[in-house]
């Protein structure tokens, strides 16, 4: 992912809501979001060319999702692909399925979420190996520090916050938010949706989990001319205890 923003513990019937966008390159191959074939309790899209993805999410109870972070020069070839430490992740095991500081040290620069039912973790490789437990509250993060001012990270926390304030509830009002392509009064300034022939916004996604045991994920993807090239929404079980009706129950979402 390139930029997003979450609510984590901000609402009573939404404990955890994030929204991002991937910006990539268009020629590099990717499959769409989908139950994986190793294990059906991984919801997630694939990075066809190391294997790995960008955002998931496990029946098991884990959310995670990467960020790369600039640097002078760019990644360096070589190093341990950032994707696959979330494959890891996802399907808890391998290598990297319980990430610490110490292990992601030697990739490129890089910031890691993970959310379970109790608690949200971030870490970061650079400048220094970090590990933090995150406090209830809404934040972004692009691809620099955890939190980073920045015009298009800001933009998208507000409407996030909005929608939180919304009665619908709807995750398609949240990836319209993620389509606006302004850009900020600074030459930095960066759109939130980033349309470029070569390397731009390939896919928007949005993960509403709910407080009664279920949630949901839906991804839009998009062609290098910035135009609709598919949308896919799955349900998944998230531990929790069930009580009264569920916004994100199986029979309320479509199919």
């Amino acid at each position: 992912m390139c930029v997003l923003a979450f609510a984590w513990r901000m609402d009573p019937d939404w404990p955890l809501v994030l929204a991002g966008n991937r910006d990539e390159r268009h020629d590099r191959p990717s499959a769409p979001l989908q139950r994986w074939a190793e294990d059906e309790r991984v919801l997630a899209g694939r990075d066809l060319s190391a294997g790995g993805t960008w955002l998931g999410v496990s029946e098991r109870g884990l959310m995670a999702t990467v960020t790369n972070v600039r640097s002078e020069g760019g990644p360096e070839p070589g190093r341990p692909s950032r994707g696959w430490l979330l494959r890891d992740v996802l399907l808890g095991e391998g290598e990297y399925a319980e990430p610490t500081p110490e292990l992601i040290a030697p990739f490129n620069p890089m910031n890691l979420l993970v959310f379970t039912p109790d608690e949200a973790r971030f870490w970061s490789n650079r400048p220094a190996p970090e590990l933090r437990r995150l406090e209830p509250g809404l934040y972004g993060l692009s691809n620099a520090g955890f939190d980073h001012p920045e015009w298009r990270t800001d933009r998208l926390k507000t409407g996030l916050g909005g929608w939180l304030g919304e009665a619908s509830g709807e995750p398609a009002r949240l990836a319209d938010l993620l389509a606006d392509p302004v850009r900020g009064p600074a030459a930095e300034d960066f759109p939130v949706f980033l349309r470029n022939e070569t390397w731009g916004t390939r896919c928007s996604t949005v993960v509403r989990v709910s407080a009664h045991g279920h949630g949901d994920i839906l991804e839009r993807r998009f062609d290098r001319e910035g135009r609709s090239a598919g949308e896919t929404q799955l349900g998944f079980a998230w531990p929790g205890t069930a009580s009264g009706p569920d916004p994100a129950a199986p029979d309320t979402m479509p199919p």
